[in-house]
């Protein structure tokens, strides 16, 4: 019985290996905070009621994940020459939401999990009530990765502020201007102990150690004039 219990777990394991690897195909280069691009050109304000963060965390292997939203506070983008040159927009971290249908036990509610992402040992809304993104740089696209958003025109890299500490990250996205209005679209999976958060990162503790490290973040902001 020993032995049958030791195998399974080895099982498990590898399983989770795999998933985390393959779910993680999309995670976002990081680096340290780097100069914000310069707000050149035309100004576009975003417009907080139809720009939206959608947010996406794991168990270990990909097992149960909890899925949701969060608000978008504010934000401009700069268009110069057609092509979006720089911008930035506040999250309203307060305004976490859990989706229902992401919480399958019947043990477990939304609503705590959303205050538990609110409390201190994730986010700590009380001391963070915003995180932020600052464009730094946005390139031409060729080739984009499978994993990529689809449609995905440009590489954006920009300093990304959760809980206080600022890290730069770089993801493929999908960036639309038009004459009237300027969007960025893109998905990506960022490891959320590069901000200090590490609740359940230890292994001491097999309960919090089932929780994955990966948040999966889908940005859909919208600006216009």
């Amino acid at each position: 019985m020993k032995k049958l219990s030791v195998i399974a777990l080895v099982a498990v394991g590898l399983l989770a290996t795999s998933c985390n690897k393959e779910k993680s195909a999309d995670t976002a280069a990081t680096a340290t905070e780097k100069t914000v691009a310069e707000g050149k050109g035309e100004v576009l304000p975003v417009d907080v009621a139809t720009s939206v963060v959608n947010w996406k965390a794991f168990h270990k292997g990909g097992f149960a994940p909890r899925w949701g939203t969060t608000n978008v506070k504010s934000g401009e983008l700069n268009i110069e020459g057609g092509q979006l040159s720089a911008g930035s927009f506040v999250i309203d971290m307060a305004s976490i939401k859990v989706d229902p249908a992401s919480v399958t036990e019947k043990d477990k509610k939304p609503a705590d999990l959303e205050t538990h992402l609110k409390s201190a040992d994730f986010f700590d809304v009380a001391k963070n009530p915003t995180s932020d993104f600052k464009i730094t740089s946005v390139v031409d696209l060729k080739d984009a990765p499978k994993d990529a958003i689809a449609g995905a025109n440009k590489t954006v890299s920009g300093n990304l502020t959760l809980s206080g500490k600022t890290v730069n990250v770089t993801f493929p996205a999908k960036v639309d201007v038009t004459d009237n209005s300027a969007s960025i679209q893109a998905k990506f999976t960022v490891n959320r102990s590069d901000w200090g958060i590490k609740f359940g990162t230890s292994e001491a503790d097999p309960a919090e150690w089932m929780i994955s490290k990966d948040i999966e973040i889908a940005v859909d902001v919208k600006a216009k004039k």
